[in-house]
Parts: C-alpha cells; structure tokens; sequence
C-alpha cells in the first residue's frame, strides 16, 4: 500500500505551469499509489462549488478520474478553499475529511492537518479564521452573487500578501507549545501537514516519546509531494 500526500498547490488561472504539474502528477504518479491525500489549499481561492473556472473544472475532471480508477482520495480544507462543499465531493470522487483528523494506517496512527491552526502565534489570522470557518459565516457568503463572492475573495488575497509581508516570518509558522499539545490530545507519533511552505522532517521528543513532523511543500516553482511505503517516508520533488 503506497499513499501520497500534497499540500499548498494553490491552483488557479494564474498558474498553469503548476495545474500542468498536478494533471501529470494526477495521471503517472498518484494513479499508481493506493490513496491520494490532499492536506489543504488545492486551490488558490475557491468561492464555492458553483464556481466556473475552466482550469479548476479541468483539475476536478482528473481527479474523478483518478477516484474511479480506484485511488481512494481525500481532502481537507485548507485556508484558501475551505469552502469546498459536497458538490464538489459528488463531483470529484474526493472525500472531504475533518481537520484535524488522525488517519488509521495499516500499521500506524498519523494525525493529518492543512497546519494554519498550528500557527497559533498569528493572532490575527486565528481571529478571522474562526470566523470564516463558522456554519453561519460560511451560508451568508455562499448566498451572495457568485461575482460578489469572487470580489471579496480577491480583495481576501490582497489583504493576505499585504499581512504576510508585514509580519515577522516566525509568527506564521507553527507554535512548538501547540505542536506538542496536538501529539498528547491524539497520541500519534507522527504529524503531516502543509500550510507554512517550509517542506521538511522534523524529529523531536515529547514525554520520553521519539516523534515526527512532517511539512508538505508548496507548489509555487516545483511539485513537492509526499510518499508512504509503510512506516517509510521520503518527500520528493518535481522539477518544473
């Protein structure tokens, strides 16, 4: 049993080097693994499942595809697509998974997570992403004119660039008190996650117990992607 696992890709009408990286990746690599594990930001925006993008349709398509040839798929929200719905679930094949979730391996427990709720450090981002990630928030957006919707998420974005470039780069990445909080809450051994861009293994000790956190890479130049092969774990990359 092979998984793998890809994070930030972050795809839109603005990157078709990176939706030509996945499409490829979708048809050699991920079609001969047994699940595909989507950790969050497999697009750019998204304003709900009525949205139109040719790009994005073309990369839901690849993804029923893949689904029916029998690679089990599964998505969680990222902090740019959190509102992928069950339209989009019905459409693609994927199955969309609660965040966190600890994912029941053959031989091991794995807590999954996009990581923004790691970054406990950002207070600001934290206060809006418990609003945005509310039942009622999410309802009143979806029932605004698709065009509105595609407006505020563009102004969401620039606001975004314009917070990340005024804060302190240390502030955006995980919280270690919280990282180790999310080990003794689900007793795993091993966390996967994306969201911060830094990819990277990560070993450490928490109550006497050796174990592991594993950061997925963006998608911005290159394809970053995660393979499983039992307890074994490589990350790997894609030239662009």
């Amino acid at each position: 049993m092979t998984e793998l696992f890809v994070s930030d890709l972050h795809l839109d009408a603005g990157t078709p080097a990176a939706n030509r990286q996945f499409l490829q990746f979708l048809d050699r690599q991920a079609a001969q693994a047994s699940a595909l594990y989507i950790l969050g930001d497999l697009f750019e925006a998204w304003i709900g499942d009525d949205d139109p993008d040719p790009g994005a349709a073309e990369v839901c398509a690849a993804l029923a595809a893949l689904a029916a040839a029998g690679v089990a798929c599964f998505a969680l929200h990222g902090n740019r697509d959190f509102l992928l719905g069950e339209a989009f679930s019905r459409r693609t094949g994927v199955r969309l998974l609660p965040d966190p979730v600890v994912a029941d391996f053959e031989d091991e427990q794995v807590l999954l997570t996009h990581g923004d709720a790691l970054c406990v450090d950002d207070h600001a981002y934290q206060e809006l992403r418990a609003i945005v990630r509310r039942g009622d928030w999410q309802r009143r957006f979806l029932a605004l004119p698709r065009a509105t919707r595609a407006w505020l998420a563009g102004a969401a974005r620039r606001g975004s660039r314009a917070h990340t470039a005024r804060t302190v780069p240390y502030v955006m990445d995980v919280n270690a008190a919280a990282v180790e909080a999310a080990y003794r809450a689900t007793g795993v051994r091993r966390i996967i996650h994306g969201h911060t861009h830094r990819p990277g293994c990560h070993d450490a000790t928490v109550d006497g117990q050796t174990v592991q956190r594993i950061v997925l890479g963006a998608w911005y130049e290159q394809g970053s992607y995660l393979v499983r092969n039992g307890t074994h774990y490589e990350l790997l990359t894609l030239p662009r």
